[in-house]
């Protein structure tokens, strides 16, 4: 059995993404990349039902768990760089630090969670 936090951490997460990425819909994206842009945000925001899924039984899909901070560092990691370099806009430093945060989370969930 996991513990308690393990479901908060992961059904937290969900909330926390989809009410940064959904409001995104709404917003114009930057002109020749509408594609990439409204592909991010459905793919961000399908793996926050993945992590609400997790969150009702996270022994039973620890499994899955590795790949949650992976998600989470395929943003967190490149803004995080890309801001160093001056080439990324200080309002993206914060979500990627969260998600950084969170990733973290992740990790230490999966080390917290027993192997079924």
């Amino acid at each position: 059995m996991a513990p308690k936090w393990v479901s908060r951490w992961y059904r937290g997460a969900a909330i926390y993404g989809l009410a940064v990425l959904l409001p995104q819909y709404l917003q114009a994206p930057p002109p020749g990349a509408e594609a990439v842009a409204y592909g991010f945000i459905g793919t961000a925001s399908v793996f926050q039902l993945v992590f609400w899924i997790i969150g009702g039984d996270p022994s039973r899909y620890r499994a899955l768990m590795p790949v949650t901070v992976l998600e989470k560092l395929v943003f967190g990691v490149p803004v995080t760089l890309l801001y160093a370099q001056g080439r990324a806009p200080a309002f993206l430093l914060p979500f990627g630090v969260i998600d950084l945060m969170l990733g973290l989370g992740f990790f230490l969930a999966w080390r917290a969670t027993p192997r079924s």
